[in-house]
């Protein structure tokens, strides 16, 4: 395992490599000692996707690259815009034009605001200079690792197949503002409609996690964001899906400990990404 830089995690290649390009953005778990959240902690946890990056850790093993963020995504989300930010939130005048979402307007934009209605992050609006050292030492080199990636995979092998990797909270409808009465699938798998992969990537992965028994649905209720907008570009065949996985299926939403599911998972997942990889592997003629 080799540092990319201190706030993100490279895993490189330890086998033949192929262009299978896998990030974590969100599974950091080591909070910034200026953070400055007036939160609980153990609710300001709930933004992690904790343990993602270990449950595909053989991505290098079948010739992939891993990117995982040490940072936790409350801190500075790096699977956000750099623009995706409330104008609210700064106290100053930021230079340059800002474009925040509709999750900003939510409060979960690139620096989250809160954890839901009732519990706000902060107490005080947020110096510019502060925003700035987050996005330059934290979400920078991050996105820097991942464009890195991607440039090695287009320049050696003309292309490049990207799992951008999370998991949900089991009320995501709820948080959503959908109600309660829907069910969540295990896994959904979000290609922003079919619009940032080929349709045999995203078959590939259902079909590996359909036959251990698992629920699978398709852009309902995540499709992806600012990360797959940008990268996903079959045109240029690049192929970029992002694979959400219920978190109780591997753990204690409430303490974050592993379950005794976890090991069952991660080998499904360890038998998918050679599925995958075996997927890429025919794709890039190798």
């Amino acid at each position: 395992m080799l540092k990319f830089e201190p706030t993100t995690v490279l895993h490189p290649s330890n086998s033949p490599a192929l262009p299978l390009v896998c990030d974590s953005p969100h599974s950091g778990t080591t909070y910034p000692d200026d953070f400055g959240y007036k939160v609980p902690f153990e609710l300001l946890r709930r933004g992690e996707d904790t343990h993602v990056d270990a449950l595909w850790g053989h991505v290098p093993a079948v010739g992939g690259t891993l990117i995982s963020a040490n940072f936790p995504r409350t801190y500075i989300d790096p699977n956000r815009a750099v623009d995706d930010i409330d104008p609210a939130l700064l106290d100053g005048q930021w230079a340059g034009p800002l474009t925040p979402s509709e999750k900003s307007r939510l409060g979960y934009g690139l620096i989250w605001q809160k954890m839901d209605a009732d519990n706000l992050i902060y107490s005080e609006k947020m110096a510019v200079g502060h925003v700035l050292h987050r996005i330059q030492n934290y979400w920078r080199p991050y996105r820097d690792a991942l464009d890195k990636a991607f440039k090695q995979s287009r320049e050696r092998f003309g292309g490049v197949w990207h799992l951008n990797l999370h998991s949900m909270p089991n009320n995501a409808f709820e948080r959503l503002g959908f109600g309660k009465d829907r069910v969540l699938a295990d896994f959904v798998l979000g290609d922003r409609d079919g619009t940032t992969c080929e349709p045999g990537f995203i078959e590939v992965v259902e079909q590996s996690l359909l036959k251990h028994g698992y629920t699978v649905a398709r852009n309902d209720p995540y499709k992806g964001v600012a990360v797959l907008a940008d990268l996903g570009r079959p045109d240029l065949n690049q192929h970029s899906l992002q694979i959400e996985v219920r978190r109780p299926l591997y753990m204690n939403e409430d303490t974050r400990e592993r379950s005794d599911n976890f090991k069952v998972l991660q080998a499904h997942l360890t038998e998918a990404t050679a599925e995958i990889a075996a997927y890429v592997k025919a794709r890039s003629s190798l």
